[in-house]
């Protein structure tokens, strides 16, 4: 009876360390050493009809094999394997992102424009087999900029950045459903796959949780201590949102359902695009300044900084690639900035035309 005792006691203490071991390792990712990130290829582009130079986001289709690139009044694809060109989106205004529903078979690219004057605020839909464009919807929205789609409704929200709100499109009807105040200056999205969108808000200094099912706000979070949030990620899984700002210039991790900011880290000048490999846990910031910030989420609380990698200056938009794991940016020759005006004190170098090139990253 007293050997039976023991090694009952025994036993459980055997199953409870097994599965504090278990729960460690299912929670938590070893952090790497360092990232081993470095250039693997540099692919060279021609310049877009019309002239000037402009680029924005870049999205990836991982299971088609497609990197979609924004670049002025074009959309290119690329093959994410060898690189080459697959085929052209062509005939846009001002080309900013690409959303894909693999679903209903349709791409989705926002084609609008805050320069003075313009008059083309619309979405732009493709068939995602031969390219083609086969309709347009108008938000009529300045500066129709970021654009998401939303799995459980199957609609797609476009962030137009002067008019402070968000456009909701019923993408299989391909019809506007309404229009969400957002009450100052939209940037990136970000969706849980579950219904619920959230958006940044560079004006407020907040982060917006959108209900999809039902159009309306269900919360508004401070990013303190970052400042004008800009880019945006989620890791679904652990339900973790990466947000990164301009002013104060840090990226944050912060709880997707409570808002609680758990870690930050500084971060170089003109963030524009985070993007998250749920695959290895990396996160990836890239800045205006030629920066390539990489954290790794050693467990859904803790992010750990591994390396800057020195890319390029304006290389500020980037996606990963979840299947190989290479981070594609984009970005171009510059002219030097114009003289400083009342109006412009910090006016930036602009990019020259016939210089695009995307720029391949990989281990």
């Amino acid at each position: 009876m007293k050997f039976s005792t023991i090694g009952r006691i025994a036993a459980s203490l055997f199953l409870a360390l097994f599965g504090a071991c278990f729960l460690s390792r299912s929670d938590a990712r070893p952090k790497p050493a360092d990232s081993g990130y470095h250039l693997l290829k540099t692919v060279s582009l021609p310049a877009a009809a019309g002239g000037g130079e402009y680029y924005d986001y870049i999205s990836v289709d991982a299971a088609a094999r497609r990197v979609y690139v924004s670049h002025g009044t074009e959309v290119v694809v690329l093959n994410a394997d060898d690189y080459t060109v697959a085929g052209k989106i062509e005939g846009l205004n001002r080309s900013h992102g690409v959303a894909v529903a693999r679903d209903l078979g349709k791409g989705f690219i926002t084609d609008g424009d805050g320069r003075p004057g313009a008059t083309v605020q619309e979405v732009v839909i493709f068939d995602l087999k031969t390219l083609k464009v086969t309709g347009r919807v108008k938000t009529g929205q300045p500066d129709t900029d970021a654009i998401i789609y939303e799995p459980v409704t199957k609609h797609i929200f476009t962030f137009n950045g002067d008019s402070h709100n968000t456009t909701v499109i019923d993408a299989a009807k391909e019809s506007v459903i309404t229009n969400i105040d957002l009450i100052g200056k939209v940037e990136f999205p970000a969706v849980d796959g579950k219904g619920m969108v959230y958006d940044n808000n560079p004006e407020k200094n907040d982060v917006v949780a959108i209900d999809a099912r039902t159009n309306t706000i269900k919360a508004r979070w401070p990013t303190a201590p970052e400042g004008s949030p800009t880019s945006m990620v989620m890791d679904q899984k652990n339900r973790r949102l990466f947000s990164a700002g301009r002013g104060p210039q840090f990226v944050i991790m912060m709880d997707a359902d409570t808002g609680k900011v758990l870690q930050s880290y500084p971060i170089s000048g003109g963030v524009d695009a985070n993007a998250f490999d749920p695959g290895t846990g990396m996160l990836f910031v890239a800045t205006r300044e030629g920066m390539m910030h990489i954290y790794h989420e050693d467990s859904p609380d803790k992010l750990s900084e591994v390396e800057a990698v020195k890319t390029e200056y304006g290389a500020k938009t980037l996606q990963v690639d979840p299947k190989t794991h290479n981070v594609f940016l984009s970005t171009s020759d510059f002219n030097p900035p114009a003289a400083a005006t009342q109006k412009q004190p910090h006016p930036q170098p602009t990019p020259k035309p016939g210089n695009f090139r995307v720029l391949v990253y990989g281990r």
